[in-house]
């Protein structure tokens, strides 16, 4: 049986202690303040990102990882390598990853490297790349694992409520007149996101009316809650999202719950204070 090595990047947004317990190898974005640029992750913190977001005018911007980031990755002793990348239509990582594939190969290197292009960002790439991770570890084949995740990434959209929508119009995720007037009445958003785009598809006065609504209709897509790893976002506001951990679990114990911190690729539009959720 190959060992198979996990690559990912840093818009999954996982916690350190499950990139340390399945070994996984995180190549970080880049995001910039102006002229300032920083390796997301390992150069820059989310607590220092969020601060620097709120003084800065411009929105902050990414770029993918080059090739030669990936490149150095597959050179690792395993004999297969599975890569998991943001959402193609969020950032050209998935694309560097390819590239740096067939570099890899035109050098002469004959390992099997399959690349997963997630259709996703943030907890919904971190909720492939856990279950990924746990396939590797019970021993399955790199093929059957990457057919199992490509299942998985038909699964529903994730949710979640903003503070404010004024970051998501800029970046161009929602639409302006939308999400205009929810600002304007000072609603808080309940929305969805898929591939990179963020559709409010409710609203709520109040913060603790926007979570509860967020609840109920996660509560609702979620089947055998039971046998179910919980995953919850938060943009920089830990103590909501224990809130949310509770109220989920007052009534029924999920299989486990993985709190994440939204990093700078999905916090740029969700701004401070975003909560997400979603279920695998």
């Amino acid at each position: 049986m190959d060992k198979i090595k996990l690559i990912v990047d840093s818009a999954c947004d996982l916690p350190n202690h499950i990139i340390e317990k399945y070994n996984i190898e995180v190549i970080g974005l880049n995001v910039s303040f102006g002229e300032e640029s920083y390796i997301s992750g390992k150069e820059i913190d989310n607590e220092t990102f969020y601060r620097k977001m709120d003084e800065s005018k411009l929105l902050p911007k990414t770029s993918c990882p080059s090739p030669d980031k990936f490149l150095e990755a597959y050179q690792c002793e395993e004999e297969s390598i599975l890569v998991i990348n943001i959402s193609s239509g969020l950032s050209g990582t998935y694309n560097s990853a390819l590239l740096a594939k067939d570099m890899f190969e035109k050098e002469g290197n004959n390992k099997k490297i399959e690349i997963i292009d997630s259709l996703s960002g943030s907890i919904g790439i971190g909720q492939l790349i856990l279950k990924a991770a746990i396939l590797i570890k019970e021993g399955k084949e790199l093929e059957e694992i990457v057919s199992i995740i490509d299942r998985y990434k038909d699964n529903p959209p994730f949710y979640g409520t903003l503070e404010t929508l004024e970051n998501a119009i800029k970046g161009g995720r929602i639409n302006p007149i939308a999400g205009k007037i929810i600002n304007t009445l000072n609603f808080k958003a309940i929305i969805q996101v898929a591939d990179g785009i963020v559709t409010p598809i409710d609203k709520a006065r109040g913060e603790g009316n926007s979570l509860k609504k967020l609840i109920q209709l996660v509560e609702s897509k979620i089947i055998d809650k039971e046998d179910k790893v919980l995953f919850i976002g938060h943009a920089n506001c830990p103590e909501k999202a224990q809130k949310v951990r509770e109220a989920m679990e007052k009534d029924v114990k999920y299989k486990d719950v993985v709190i994440c911190e939204v990093g700078s690729v999905m916090g740029t539009y969700t701004s401070k204070g975003a909560i997400l959720i979603t279920a695998i």
